[in-house]
């Protein structure tokens, strides 16, 4: 029986061949994944370790807890702290660190390294061990900076050279003096350092006299862990924690393990989607295979074999199958993984550099996922192989599905997915994460009860082809009859392509109506003409507002400063803003009371005044961080969003009670509106800093929308490889089809249909069973991207749904281009048997 199975795979590689290469693209995808992330996980880790290098013990500061209604406080590491640091037994040396966030622009104006990766901090002394000079000196002064030799590479600069920094908004131009290299893993991914004299440091990232971290080496012949012991005998405590340098390596590449696991599962998820979709391709394909095989399986039966055997001979060359495309799929996947880290470098990421992982996990995931998905899905067709009684099959007469498998089949499909629908609107009636789970046990429920019903649906759906089909005379009523003469067949390749399009179409349901509620929250709730905010959210200075509100033109301008307070023993973080203006900025719905903010009297959002318990005229004690107290009143009380809400304070009150001044945004109204020239005087006011965004309505619409179109389009890429394993299965099926149907096709040829009409029905045919999987996968995405929208708006006031037309169409274009496409092989082939061999054929 095994030589059997083996000769039955030689005997049939060209119909296998699309089963191999399905299976394959889906190992594929899979190794590729983990190749890239094992590649990219190692790399980080092996960079950011060199980054501790210098680092024996770390010494932090701790914070007081909040209690009652008083705020924690940050200890503070001083000179002091640094000095004795220096002088335990074992401590060869100390450094004092300071950083903070420090965007540097390049030759041109622009942010290099996108702004999230730009950092700033201290060089110590004139020679620091952690930063090595390649050219130049220390930096000395207010007007010094040195800067690593990547930034250097990439934007030109050389020792002498002015380079333009922002720290928090305003903008600084030193001379470089010096270009050191270093190991940081945020410059070996791109981003940029720049460093200052501790004092310079200390001053621009708001920490004069203080320390971030203390950093100490270990004495030839001390241990970390000695080290550390002496430490914490002799800094005071409570107010610092230590840590070894080895285990601070540790928890960097934990974390960097972490963050790179949920890239991980995201890419395995779509690789999933694809060996599912595959699934039904390795189905098929043996199915039509053991039908085309009965009187050999018979004969098999007759001469001893019991029906485990038929049964474990189907899955051998399940196993042959699966292996052969799980070997290619990894080969093809470790070619994929390099292939992701070079794009990376084209899209202006930079790794860093190390060699390409391939792990045994790799390898074992890789040849497992082939071989068990291909002889699970061999199994069912295996099985009903086993089952054809002898004399049949010899009499090739096919068991064709019985009235009562029928009507079981059809009362179960019917049965999930009338559970999956009510489980779907059940979820749409939840909050938030808790409709999520059932959301999607829905889903999957329902997508199975399609499945399963498909061969039902398939007849009165294809009908409705009928009078079009009709236009093509002959060729187009042999097709429509063909695409339903074995609803199963149908079912599962239509199938295939269904999925697919389920989830594009749902997911381009979901991000247009999300992008246009935003859209439409943030036009409805702003009146002002622009928005200004740091490029990668970090917190503005002060200066930024008194700079806007002196450029001719502007009328009002409100910051929004954020800072903490306690409210009845609980932390609530409060909303700094300019009284008399944010009137005029926002158009925010006031349910009770009066939008009046300025002294003691406060607006809050509705979900706050909710929860405390609050009503227009209520009056509750906050404590700032100062540690004093002040009653407030609630004037009134608002409806608020994702982009406004909390508790609203003059700045007058609040900023007295601040130690640091920032601010999350700066809103500003002019008396031209918003225009081009308006919005040139506004950047040249702030230096033209490439750090800053000045944003009006248009800018923040265009943001959302780039940012919801990325996201669709990396998402329809990672969904692309299940549509062209669906393409393979449409081409296998039609492929095995042409094949089985070579006795009908010659007869054909025979009775006067020519090449062209034979070409045009397996065409028409190919176009039929795709246009009917892709109507049912934009019904279902329809359906699955209302229903999670519903889910989304209970919390989004200003949610609605929004069908994409226009893209829908696109897709079901997509699913006729795909039949086209697919049947251009199987109809040639057709169109070229000799019919006379074809009607000898069996």
């Amino acid at each position: 029986m095994f030589r059997t199975a083996l000769r039955n795979v030689l005997a049939h590689k060209a119909r296998l061949a699309m089963t191999v290469l399905a299976v394959m693209l889906g190992v594929a995808f899979v190794s590729g994944t983990l190749v890239f992330t094992n590649t990219i996980s190692e790399a980080y880790q092996k960079s950011s370790a060199k980054g501790f290098d210098q680092v024996d013990v770390a010494v932090t500061p701790t914070w007081d807890e909040d209690k009652g209604n008083t705020i924690g406080k940050r200890h503070e590491l001083t000179q002091a702290l640094l000095d004795k640091s220096a002088g335990v037994p074992g401590a060869a040396h100390a450094i004092g660190v300071v950083s903070g966030f420090t965007a540097i622009a390049d030759k041109d104006g622009k942010l290099i390294g996108g702004g999230f990766q730009s950092q700033g901090g201290n060089y110590y002394g004139d020679k620091d061990p952690r930063y090595p000079l390649a050219e130049g000196a220390a930096p000395h002064g207010a007007n010094q900076v040195a800067i690593d030799s990547e930034t250097a590479r990439r934007s030109g600069y050389q020792v002498g050279d002015t380079v333009r920094l922002s720290i928090d908004g305003p903008v600084l131009k030193p001379v470089v003096t010096g270009i050191f290299t270093t190991d940081d893993g945020n410059v070996a991914a791109g981003g940029s350092l720049a460093l200052f004299d501790t004092a310079t440091a200390q001053k621009l990232f708001g920490k004069p006299g203080t320390y971030d971290e203390i950093d100490v080496k270990a004495a030839p012949g001390t241990s970390q862990t000695a080290l550390r012991a002496a430490l914490d005998k002799a800094l005071p405590a409570g107010q610092v924690e230590t840590e070894t340098g080895r285990h601070l390596a540790d928890e960097q590449a934990e974390m960097i393990s972490s963050s790179m696991s949920g890239l991980k599962q995201g890419l395995l998820v779509f690789a999933g989607i694809a060996l599912f979709v595959g699934t039904f391709i390795i189905a098929n394909t043996f199915t039509m295979l053991v039908a085309q095989r009965t009187k050999e399986l018979a004969l098999l039966r007759a001469v001893g074999a019991s029906r485990r055997q038929v049964t474990r001979s189907v899955l051998i060359e399940a196993f042959v199958v699966g292996l052969v495309a799980a070997v290619t799929g990894l080969v093809a996947g470790i070619g994929i993984g390099a292939g992701l880290r070079s794009l990376m470098g084209t899209f202006g990421a930079t790794v860093p550099d190390g060699p390409l992982v391939v792990t045994p996990g790799t390898v074992g995931a890789a040849l497992a996922v082939g071989v068990l998905i291909t002889m699970l899905a061999a199994w069912l067709p295996g099985r009903r192989a086993a089952k054809i009684p002898p004399v049949a099959a010899m009499s090739s007469v096919h068991a064709k599905a019985t009235t009562k498998s029928l009507v079981l089949r059809n009362t179960l499909g019917a049965l999930f997915s009338g559970a999956g629908v009510a489980v779907v609107l059940a979820a749409t009636t939840m909050e938030g994460s808790d409709g999520q789970a059932p959301m999607g046990l829905g889903a999957v429920l329902l997508i199975i009860g399609v499945f399963i019903l498909t061969p039902l649906l398939s007849r009165p759906l294809i009908a409705a082809a009928a009078p079009l089909m009709r236009v093509f005379g002959v060729s187009g009523k042999l097709a429509r009859q063909n695409s339903v003469r074995n609803p199963r067949r149908t079912a599962a390749t239509a199938s295939a392509l269904m999925i697919g399009l389920t989830l594009i179409t749902g997911m381009t349901v979901m991000a247009g109506s999300l992008q246009k509620s935003i859209d439409k929250m943030a036009s409805a709730a702003v009146r002002a003409d622009y928005v200004v905010s740091m490029a990668n959210g970090n917190e503005l200075s002060p200066g930024v507002e008194r700079k806007l509100a002196k450029v001719d033109g502007v009328t009002a301008v409100s910051p929004l400063r954020n800072a903490v307070s306690r409210i009845d023993g609980e932390t609530e973080f409060l909303t700094g803003v300019n009284g008399p203006a944010i009137g005029e900025l926002t158009d925010l719905k006031v349910d009770s009371g009066a939008f009046e903010v300025g002294g003691t009297r406060v607006v809050v959002d509705q979900e706050t005044a909710k929860s405390r318990g609050w009503k227009a005229g209520s009056a509750f004690t906050a404590h700032y961080e100062d540690g004093k107290a002040q009653q407030l009143t609630v004037s009134g009380i608002y409806e608020g969003n994702e982009l406004i809400r909390g508790i609203m304070v003059d700045t007058a009150t609040l900023d007295p009670h601040l130690s640091d001044l920032s601010d999350m945004q700066v809103m500003l109204k002019t008396s031209d509106g918003a225009s081009d020239a308006t919005k040139d005087r506004l950047e040249k006011a702030l230096g033209s800093n490439p750090a800053i965004k000045v944003q009006d309505k248009k800018d923040l619409s265009e943001s959302i929308a780039q940012m919801f179109t990325l996201m669709l389009n990396m998402l329809y890429g990672l969904l692309a490889m299940a549509v062209i394993v669906a393409v393979l299965g449409v081409i296998n099926t039609l492929a095995m089809s042409v094949f089985e149907r070579s006795q009908e096709i010659g007869m054909l040829r025979a009775i006067g249909l020519d090449r062209k009409g034979i070409k045009r029905m397996v065409r028409l045919e190919s176009l039929v069973i795709s246009l009917f999987g892709g109507v049912l996968g934009i019904g279902l995405g329809v359906f699955f991207g209302w229903a999670a929208g519903e889910l989304l708006g209970a919390k989004m006031a200003t949610y609605e749904l929004v069908l994409p037309w226009a893209r829908m169409a696109v897709f079901l274009l997509l699913a006729a281009t795909v039949g086209i496409l697919a049947a251009l092989w199987p109809a040639r082939r057709a169109a070229r048997m000799n019919m006379l061999a074809a009607i000898k054929a069996e």
